[in-house]
């Protein structure tokens, strides 16, 4: 995990925060499946304000055009999302999602409205609600302060890891936390958010800085990330506020406002950290730095295009320093800058050696490159020597083995 100074992580994940409880259990909605969890649910004590972010994709799960208009006023108490489904392109996908959150809401005696619902799995398959209408009872009896694991458990697919995270700090001497969880290991290119990310907090936040912290914080953390170019039907992402922590209710974009801004920023970007180190069939985790841009969006631009280069990405899986498609990725970027300017250095904790200066290649040890390439964390730094802006984008290598999970996803 990247640190933060004034941020303690701790534990908990989406139930670090006050008033939330989490919980997770096998449903059997995968055929087949009798050791796995793929149904989770989150649940608050208190109507959270809530903000969301969704697909960009045209084709859009069912569940996201439900959880719309549950959320027109702001709204929720509890998220139910199931795996190995995702509820998409289906002519009965509406009704099934509405029936989730009302299955759940009868269960917890809470209005169904204040329910909101996540799908994620094979696109163009029916979801039966019987499997759901099964294990509601005992996902319910599930919830617990120490259940967000089991929730985390619940919303993978091909993840081959739990993506959990919480954070601590003060504001003016109040104990605050922010948490999440999130899944995604394939078909990930937010243009908006990420496959599934569920966040909580006990910060007292207005709604309207409630969603401009979570726009502004995705711009920069899940909105970066890039597995293998595919922006999923089902990408979404909430932000849910108790305000538990009953500290002075945050109006204004002032100093108490940036630190919990900051906060959210630590548990998002490590998060999305971890969804490019997770992609499906990596072996190593990308990191791209673009520094002294024009403009930020120069910077975004250029930085995400090099992860998502599938060339660049088959190139540091064999740990070969072929710094010419880097080049090539910065070209065609949807930026302006000088190209004659822009170098190009490799590094990890083997060190850091220079490919490229001034858009032409210098002479570099092939096999300390390599030595540099050869770790599970890899690091790009692009210098475009054309302003004060900069970005950070990640992403993963690309290996046989991607091809192999997603030739056999549905079998």
């Amino acid at each position: 995990m990247v640190r933060f100074k004034g941020f303690d992580f701790v534990e908990g994940g989406v139930c670090a925060a006050k008033g939330f409880t989490a919980g997770g259990v096998i449903a059997g909605i995968k055929p087949g499946n009798t050791t796995k969890r793929d149904l989770a649910l989150i649940f608050s004590t208190e109507r959270c304000r809530t903000a969301a972010l969704y697909t960009t994709n045209k084709v859009k799960g069912a569940p996201i055009l439900i959880s719309k208009e549950h959320l027109k006023d702001g709204y929720a108490r509890g998220i139910i999302v199931n795996s190995g489904n995702a509820n998409t392109c289906n002519p009965d996908g509406i009704d099934i999602a509405r029936q989730m959150c009302e299955l759940a809401a009868r269960e917890l005696e809470v209005d169904s409205t204040d329910i909101i619902v996540g799908s994620t799995g094979v696109i163009g398959q029916r979801l039966s609600i019987k499997p759901v209408k099964n294990a509601i009872s005992p996902l319910v009896k599930s919830l617990s302060e120490n259940g967000s694991s089991y929730a985390c458990e619940a919303i993978m697919t091909t993840d081959t890891r739990k993506k959990e995270v919480a954070v601590e700090f003060d504001l003016d001497g109040v104990k605050c936390r922010v948490g999440g969880i999130s899944k995604g290991s394939g078909m990930i290119n937010p243009n908006m958010a990420t496959m599934l990310a569920f966040i909580t907090t006990d910060v007292a936040i207005n709604a309207e800085l409630l969603e401009k912290a979570l726009r502004k914080v995705n711009s920069l953390t899940y909105n970066m990330v890039s597995v293998d170019g595919d922006t999923s039907t089902n990408d979404t992402l909430f932000l849910m506020s108790s305000g538990l922590a009953k500290n002075k209710e945050i109006i204004c974009e002032d100093k108490n406002y940036e630190i919990f801004e900051n906060a959210l920023y630590a548990v998002m970007m490590n998060l999305a950290r971890e969804t490019a180190r997770d992609g499906e069939g990596a072996t190593k985790l990308i990191e791209c730095v673009v520094s002294n841009a024009p403009d930020e969006k120069t910077a975004k631009s250029v930085a995400k295009s090099v992860v998502s280069s599938s060339l660049v990405k088959a190139a540091l899986f064999a740990a070969d320093a072929n710094w010419g498609r880097i080049l090539c990725a910065i070209g065609y970027s949807d930026a302006e800058f000088d190209i004659d300017e822009v170098s190009v250095e490799l590094a990890s904790i083997n060190g850091k050696i220079k490919v490229c200066e001034n858009g032409a290649g210098v002479e570099f040890s092939e096999k300390t490159a390599k030595e540099i390439l050869l770790e599970d964390e890899i690091k790009i730094l692009v210098d475009l020597n054309a302003g004060e802006s900069g970005a950070i984008a990640w992403g993963c290598d690309l290996t046989f083995e991607y091809v192999k999970i997603n030739a056999e996803y549905r079998t």
